[in-house]
């Protein structure tokens, strides 16, 4: 037969006030010797009291654990609680990392593809004679005319054409044989 409601809010009290006495012995008995062990670890006492008072707090929410052993909930009691220690050591808080609202640097734009072409045309470019490479980087990166470059070069102005067009028919096929197509 159920129990009537009023007794059950009773047992549900005392139940608590159970939990609640066994915590504060828990407290009483074990809240020092786990602050020195945990100042033993980190070297820090403001650490010791958070992870004490989180072990005390993890002990409590564990159902049926306050009603152990002493000695055995002694060993779980430093078990939990050099693993909050270790979880702690790792955690983002004591490595002093912070988040922020805004990135410290701004973005940079993803140069891959202007990275792999450069280093395309530079094996292209190695891939042509010395006379046709000459008057193509002249011409198309250092902004010369072939008036210029013959000039330059002490050839004839038809000759630095020639080049120019026999150099690039080279280069277009270079970048075929890469599998350039564009």
């Amino acid at each position: 037969m159920d129990d009537p409601p009023g007794e059950r809010r009773v047992t549900q009290s005392s139940a608590r006030d159970r939990r609640d006495a066994a915590l504060r012995e828990l407290h009483d008995r074990y809240a020092g010797s786990l602050w020195r062990y945990v100042v033993s670890l980190t070297g820090r006492p403001a650490d010791a009291d958070d992870i004490v008072q989180e072990t005390l707090l993890r002990a409590w929410r564990t159902e049926g654990i306050l009603d152990e052993d002493p000695e055995q909930l002694r060993g779980w009691l430093f078990t939990v609680a050099r693993n909050l220690v270790i979880d702690q050591a790792r955690s983002a808080r004591r490595r002093h990392e912070e988040t922020r609202d805004e990135q410290p640097d701004q973005p940079a734009a993803d140069r891959t593809e202007q990275l792999l072409d450069t280093m395309l045309l530079q094996d292209a470019l190695a891939s042509l004679g010395p006379h046709h490479r000459e008057v193509i980087v002249r011409a198309y990166f250092g902004g010369r005319s072939t008036a210029e470059l013959a000039r330059e070069l002490d050839v004839a102005e038809g000759t630095v054409k020639s080049r120019l067009h026999y150099g690039l028919r080279a280069l277009r096929l270079a970048f075929q044989e890469r599998g350039v197509t564009r």
